[in-house]
């Protein structure tokens, strides 16, 4: 018994990982096939102002790629994190793409897949904008899936808890072959 309360306690003082945020700014919620959740990613892409931050499972959205790369000539530093197994068994990636035209993209190899589909707009400013959900950036997701995707914006909090999150996962990345 004297184990378990010691246990719980340390799990009560140390948590999870978890970490509970105040629940400040809005929240767009888009459901596909119905929303157009593509666009609104586009959308919000072309507002970027500093930078672009995108952890993606497969993109092969021609709309999104477009977007990050108009983005990356308007100056926004953009940078990509994606499943390196899943470019491997797409032919539809447009991640070299992307590496051709000079957006950095690095690989995750560390787990049995890369499964997040987050972008961080302006991550670092009090204006950032944090996209996530089921959504990939997909031809399929916007127009076959049953999808979701948030946007939230005035959290820098959570931007930043992101953005930690990002950061983390491309110290343990490869950077794609060919990337500058």
């Amino acid at each position: 018994m004297r184990y378990l309360v010691a246990a719980l306690a340390w799990f009560w003082i140390v948590g999870a990982g978890a970490t509970a945020l105040p629940a400040t700014g809005t929240v767009e919620a888009l459901f596909t096939p119905w929303d157009d959740a593509e666009g609104a990613i586009v959308r919000v892409v072309g507002e970027a102002r500093q930078s672009i931050h995108v952890q993606a499972y497969l993109l092969t959205s021609r709309s999104i790629a477009k977007a990050l790369t108009d983005a990356k000539a308007r100056g926004v530093a953009v940078e990509i994190l994606a499943d390196r197994e899943m470019l491997e068994k797409s032919d539809k990636s447009l991640l070299p793409q992307l590496v051709e035209g000079g957006i950095p993209v690095w690989l995750e190899t560390r787990y049995a897949a890369a499964h997040n589909k987050v972008m961080l707009i302006d991550a670092a400013h009090a204006d950032a904008v944090v996209i996530t959900g089921s959504y990939n950036f997909t031809w399929s997701a916007q127009a076959r899936n049953a999808e979701n995707l948030l946007i939230l914006r005035g959290n820098p909090a959570l931007a930043r808890r992101y953005l930690d999150n990002w950061r983390r996962h491309r110290d343990d990345a490869q950077k794609m072959h060919g990337a500058q």
